[in-house]
């Protein structure tokens, strides 16, 4: 991978880095880099989604599951103080997953607009 894009990609948790190279390693230059600045755009920082959670503590329960496309359980939590501030709970322990979980959906979803865009 052309070390440009690894600067790129160098603000991303191991996991999603070696995640986000394996998935286009098969792509020219020129893809990657579409991807990258695509995927940049798209992508959550597991730190925005553990202040949110953070925050649904003193006032607005349910941030990180809007911010992560979860709608109907951001709903949820706003109307049940975050689900009881369990699900809040469960959603500080888990931040890092929820955020991986959305960059994944976010990456196949750039992948597909690429092959879209390419047809």
């Amino acid at each position: 991978m052309n070390p440009n894009l690894m600067m790129m990609l160098s603000n991303l948790e191991a996991e999603e880095a070696m995640f986000i190279q394996n998935l286009i390693k098969d792509y020219s230059e020129d893809q990657q880099k579409t991807f990258v600045m695509m995927y940049q755009n798209k992508r959550r920082d597991s730190t925005l989604i553990l202040v949110t959670t953070v925050v649904g503590f003193f006032g607005f329960a349910g941030i990180q599951r809007f911010l992560t496309d979860q709608i109907g359980m951001g709903i949820l939590y706003f109307f049940t103080g975050g689900l009881c501030f369990i699900g809040t709970i469960v959603d500080l322990v888990n931040y890092k997953s929820l955020a991986f979980e959305y960059n994944q959906k976010a990456a196949y979803e750039t992948l597909h607009l690429m092959k879209t865009w390419n047809q």
